[in-house]
This record gives structure tokens, C-alpha cells and sequence, in this order.
């Protein structure tokens, strides 16, 4: 028997009248304790993965998995959109945002209207939203897909979280191209350990890339050993690979410094020279993948080598505050990874010293906390400890898991700062004209999240201010 729907919805409290209620398991929350809740504010039906134990005035339809439930229903209720559009999916533990960037500015140099999907924002045609999450539900990304659609959108670049591929919110999208940037660990406090991380994202190209309906193409850092490993498990059809020195897409001659990046980049259509004033040598690691995807496209060289050149820079993603006298940048590194490869980028283009400011998250993975002290000391002539978004943990309890690990390197190299105000403030007053001050953890965040409230804030915005004070920089 058909049924009439008037929308879905799969938190009840949003239930309205004639509506589908999906009973999803939460990080806090399940579903199917809230369905009798969603019968009495008057759902037509229900989609549950227990039936309930009391009778409802409403049709039950059990699945083994509701989540992966909600997003077929999702692409199904919303039409498909992205059989309408050309949608790039970008995974991977770091570069994504700056990746989808790249991407973004290119197509745009070729003259097509672009929507974004990512971890900054959701944007389309000049106008952009708040991201609450890198990739939205799958209800709210197929209702966002077919938004931009509306709004004239054909070509869509996502950033796909492990987290989004492993409560199937891209389930029902059909991909014209995925990218793998590389992987090391990340979110373990979720995933439990790396193979489990690992296996998650694989899914995007083993499961969601061979589902799709538009043969697409897999893009892949073969400069990566586990991805190097992980591309040979694909089919070679649709393969594009990128490395600095291997891939079908590398750089054979580079440049790189403060003011950005020269490279020649060798592809299957031919040389391209680039200028970009993007900063550090894994930015090109994230050029040769936006490049990658623009030759699947079928986007010219001429566009390609435009789209780069045109963009400033990325928010947040090794973002210049200051050029110079001292120089000052601001980035979203959060990881041991992304930590190890921007300082020793940073180590490697400084002529003066080099300090970084840094903490840790609250309530995520304890696991990376000593790993970034020793990093942070080792690659630093002065690491200073301090706080980032440490929610419902003991700011000063992070600080001593952090410091732990510079200990390790050494007892004087680091300097511990809660105040994180403070802390950006004394590096740029400790800081000669030829040094550089590097802010990570935050990146683009313009808040501060203590216990479960968020207070305004923002790294660059602190940086300015405190070289004000000090009375250098331009």
C-alpha cells in the first residue's frame, strides 16, 4: 500500500503532521526511545530497526539499518539530485578544505556556477552558511543538493568525512570523482583505532564510488605508503594518481616560500606552470589533486592554471596574517600529522626563529596530546602551550597531557600559557622581524567552546590585535 508523506524527519521533535520518522541511533540519543513521541505529534509512518513493543496507530517498516535507510529514502524523496549535477567528493584526514577550494576556484575559472559543501561552509552563488558539520545529514544534504540546483548549481565539491561515511550520510549520492589526500590518525576517539578510521574511508570508494551511476573517477596521493597500497585495489580505468616525483599528475620543478608556490606540474594533457601564493609544500599536494580533478572534468589547462592563480588564500589553512616583521600565520593543523608537516614546512622556509602556539580540543582523542607536545618542541625554537576549545574537560588537565610530550624533547623549549589570548600575544611580542609566529588548532574558527557554551574568538582577529600592541607588521 502507497503512503502519502508529507516530509521526512529523523529527530521527533521536528515530526509534523503526515510526516516519515526515521529512528536513528545518536551519539546520545536513540531514535526508537522517541517513537511513540513521533506518533502522537502525528507521523504517517515509521522506519525503526526494533519494532516497538507497544501497537501504534501508524504504518512500521523495519530495515536492519535506519541510517542507511534514511539516506536512500532522502535521495529518492529529493528526486536525485546528483544525478542532475557534477559532484567531487574529497576524503582523507587532512587537506581537504584547502583541496575543495582549489577545485571551487577552478571551475569557476571555467566558467561554471560551483556550491561547496565543507568544513568552513556551505556555499553557493556568493551567499554562505554555517557548517555544523564538515558533511551534512543525509537528509539535509540531499534537501542542500536540490537547494542548489534550484539556485542554478551544476557542479558540487564535498568534503567527505570519515564520520559522514560511516553513518552513511552520502549513501544514494552518485559521484563524478573522489579524491583520497592521505590518511594518518584521526578522530580515534570515535573510531576506536586506525584500522577501523582507515576502514571508513576506504568505503567511500569501495562501496559509495562503485554504486555510483556515472562510472566516476578515483584521484588518489600515491606519495601516501598506505594509499600507494590502498590505489592498487582499484579499478585502473578511472584511476588518477599524484605525487611530487610519481602519478599521472607531479611536480617536476618547485618552488616554494613564504610568499607562496611556483611549480611545473607534469599531466596526461600536458605541462602546466603554476603560481599560487598558497604557502608550504603539502599545498601542492593539494594543487595536484584539484588539478587531477579538473582534467577528469575535462577542464582546460587554461582554466585550470587560472583557477589556481586566482585564489588568495584559504581561511584558516596556513593563512598569512602578517607578511613579515614578524611573520604571522594561522593554521587549522589539529592533528600530530598536519602538526609534524606545517612545522617542519614552517622550519624549513624560516630564516629567523620560529615560534607556535597550540593546544588541544577537549573531549576528543587523549592519544594525540603527547604526540603534538613532542612535535611542537622538536620542530619549534619555542612551542607555547595553551588552550583550544577544551569543552567539558579541565583546560589545565589537556596542557599537562600536551606537555608531557615536549618534556620529552626538552625541558626548556615550551612555555605554557592557558590564556589563550595571552599565549598569541606573548609569541608576537617575543617575535624579531625575521621570525615567525605559527597559531594552529582553530583555523577559520571565530569561537571558543568552554564547557558547552561558544565564546567569540578568532586567532587572526587576536593576532592583529596583539601586533597593534606591539607596534609591528604591515
Amino acid at each position: 500500500m502507497a503512503i502519502d508523506i508529507r516530509d521526512i524527519a529523523y529527530h521527533s521533535n521536528r515530526v509534523q503532521e503526515g510526516d516519515l520518522f526515521v529512528a536513528v541511533q545518536g551519539a546520545k540519543r536513540d531514535g526508537h526511545n522517541f517513537i511513540a513521541e513521533s506518533a502522537q505529534r502525528g507521523a504517517r509512518a515509521i522506519v525503526v530497526e526494533q519494532m516497538p513493543r507497544e501497537p501504534l496507530d501508524v504504518s512500521v517498516i523495519s530495515v536492519t539499518d535506519t541510517r542507511k535507510a534514511l539516506a536512500q529514502i532522502s535521495a529518492e524523496f529529493f528526486s536525485h539530485p546528483s544525478r542532475d549535477i557534477t559532484l567531487v567528493g574529497i576524503t582523507g584526514t587532512n587537506g581537504k578544505t584547502t583541496t575543495s577550494y582549489i577545485i571551487e576556484s577552478i571551475l569557476k575559472a571555467a566558467g561554471r556556477e560551483v556550491g561547496v559543501i565543507g568544513t568552513i561552509n556551505y556555499r553557493l552563488k556568493g551567499k554562505e552558511r554555517p557548517a555544523p558539520t564538515t558533511t551534512p545529514q543525509s537528509y539535509d544534504l540531499q534537501r542542500l543538493l536540490r537547494e542548489m540546483i534550484a539556485d542554478g548549481v551544476r557542479d558540487v565539491v564535498m568534503e567527505v568525512s570519515s564520520h559522514a561515511l560511516d553513518q552513511e550520510r552520502v549513501r544514494g549520492c552518485h559521484f563524478d570523482a573522489g579524491v583520497f589526500t592521505n590518511i594518518s590518525p584521526e578522530h580515534l576517539d570515535y573510531h576506536e583505532d586506525m584500522d577501523r578510521y582507515f576502514a571508513a574511508k576506504k568505503r567511500f570508494f569501495q562501496e559509495i564510488l562503485v554504486e555510483a551511476e556515472k562510472d566516476p573517477w578515483s584521484i588518489v596521493n600515491v606519495d601516501d605508503p598506505l594509499l600507494r597500497a590502498f590505489q592498487k585495489t582499484l579499478p585502473p580505468s578511472r584511476a588518477m594518481t599524484y605525487g611530487l616525483d610519481r602519478g599521472e599528475v607531479r611536480a617536476s620543478h618547485r618552488e616554494v616560500s613564504l610568499e607562496g608556490i611556483r611549480a611545473t606540474l607534469t599531466t596526461p594533457v600536458g605541462t602546466l606552470e603554476i603560481r599560487t601564493p598558497l604557502v608550504g609544500e603539502y599545498n601542492l599536494y593539494n594543487i595536484m589533486a584539484a588539478t587531477a580533478v579538473g582534467i577528469a572534468l575535462g577542464i582546460t589547462r587554461e582554466a585550470i592554471g587560472q583557477g589556481i592563480a586566482d585564489l588568495p588564500l584559504v581561511p584558516g589553512r596556513m593563512e598569512r596574517v602578517n607578511e613579515g616583521n614578524p611573520w604571522v600565520l594561522v593554521d587549522y593543523a589539529h592533528t600530530p600529522d598536519a602538526l609534524e608537516k606545517t612545522m617542519k614546512e614552517i622550519k624549513r622556509l624560516a630564516t629567523g626563529k620560529v615560534f607556535v602556539v597550540f593546544g588541544c580540543g577537549g573531549d576528543r582523542d587523549r592519544t594525540k596530546r603527547a604526540p603534538m607536545g613532542r612535535i611542537a618542541a622538536q620542530w619549534s625554537d619555542l612551542a607555547i602551550i595553551t588552550s583550544d576549545n577544551p569543552r567539558t574537560e579541565d583546560p589545565l588537565r589537556i596542557i599537562d597531557e600536551i606537555e608531557k610530550g615536549a618534556r620529552e624533547i626538552s625541558p626548556h623549549r615550551h612555555r605554557v600559557i592557558p590564556d589563550r589570548q595571552e599565549a598569541i600575544k606573548e609569541a608576537i611580542a617575543l617575535a624579531g622581524p625575521q621570525d615567525i609566529v605559527l597559531i594552529t588548532g582553530k583555523g577559520h574558527e571565530d569561537y571558543q567552546i568552554i564547557g558547552e557554551e561558544r565564546f567569540p574568538f578568532d586567532d587572526r582577529e587576536e593576532a592583529r590585535k596583539a601586533l597593534t600592541q606591539r607596534g609591528g607588521g604591515r
